[in-house]
């Protein structure tokens, strides 16, 4: 309930919409396709909402029919409830299939965890495939997000990139020069999966799906796809192809960052972000570019960019349980 409402007061204080669901949002069948999962996606009667479902013998997920340079990408999602240890809900943005070394993406990845504990979500940032520099953060959710739908939107522009939780920005990473090809720059198609993360998504493999639970349903609505359009991978757009379109999202009120969407970021990290790439010096020699470390900042977390206030750890034990290919150890 306490975190509840502090993430209420977030959103009051930044007294911002993100965006007007009403005239936004498509149907499935406008901007999407199913990707896998025979008989594990259904749709609902008004062809704007579809269910993916995880047993024991397939995950399910759906694909955007075009591929984008930059926008705006959002969804309203209700994640399975219950025990969901090792179950892995995506949506993000993704080339993989055609960059198979040299990919780009953007996360959210929500995971599950043991019956009576909290969904945590991570967002990632790879550009030019590297998967091996990280740039991995993560947060606990200030709501129960099985209860009802919450929204989740990434703005990707060729400058910055925002992730969203409902009306709180709640990352922002400024393209700079220091980042070279990090920064995802090639043309990306929409994906939402879930599927079975066993192997690493809690507490780095230790608790595995039970299927006993299963199925294991994650519902999706408020769909929206805006950006440019790319009709050949191969040949991004130019800046005149896409210029019409760049105006319509940089001009739209969730690219601007006003002070108050600031302090309504910096609140929620101060009280929910559990891991970031920033502070993380066991995995990292050198600070990323991107990150405006500040000394009072550096004092809420661990050597391994772990939060002393909201996951506290005795160092010899995290460092002992590390395993995680993808990242650190799931908490």
């Amino acid at each position: 309930m306490a975190n509840r409402l502090l993430f209420a007061a977030i959103i009051a204080s930044a007294a911002v919409a993100v965006v007007a669901l009403e005239g936004s949002t498509i149907s499935f069948d406008e901007g999407f396709s199913q990707l896998f999962g025979d008989g594990n996606l259904i749709r609902y009667p008004d062809g704007r909402s579809v269910r993916l479902k995880l047993n024991r013998y397939s995950g399910s997920g759906f694909i955007s029919s075009d591929y984008y340079q930059h926008g705006f990408f959002s969804a309203s999602i209700k994640l399975p409830s219950d025990h969901t240890a090792g179950v892995v809900v995506a949506f993000y943005l993704s080339n993989g299939d055609v960059f198979e070394k040299t990919h780009d993406e953007l996360d959210f990845e929500f995971l599950g965890n043991l019956r009576g504990k909290e969904w945590r979500v991570q967002t990632n940032v790879y550009g030019n495939g590297s998967t091996s520099r990280g740039r991995e953060e993560r947060y606990l959710l200030p709501f129960d997000p099985t209860e009802e739908a919450h929204r989740y939107s990434i703005l990707w522009t060729a400058n910055y990139i925002i992730f969203y939780i409902d009306d709180i920005p709640i990352r922002e990473v400024v393209r700079t020069e220091a980042m070279g090809d990090d920064y995802p720059s090639k043309p990306m198609s929409v994906y939402a999966t879930i599927w079975d993360g066993s192997a690493w998504a809690t507490e780095g493999g230790k608790h595995k799906i039970n299927y006993k639970y299963s199925p294991f349903t994650a519902e999706f609505s408020d769909l929206i796809l805006r950006g440019c359009r790319v009709g050949d991978i191969q040949q991004p757009p130019s800046a005149e192809d896409c210029a019409e379109s760049e105006v319509e999202i940089l001009t739209a009120d969730y690219a601007a960052m006003d002070p108050k969407k600031r302090a309504a970021m910096r609140r929620f990290r101060e009280h929910y972000m559990t891991y970031t790439i920033c502070y993380d010096t066991v995995r990292y020699s050198s600070t990323f570019p991107e990150c405006d470390n500040s000394p009072s900042e550096k004092e809420r977390f661990w050597d391994w960019g772990e939060s002393k206030y909201v996951t506290p750890r005795r160092r010899s034990k995290r460092r002992s349980s590390r395993s995680s290919s993808r990242g650190p150890v799931e908490a």
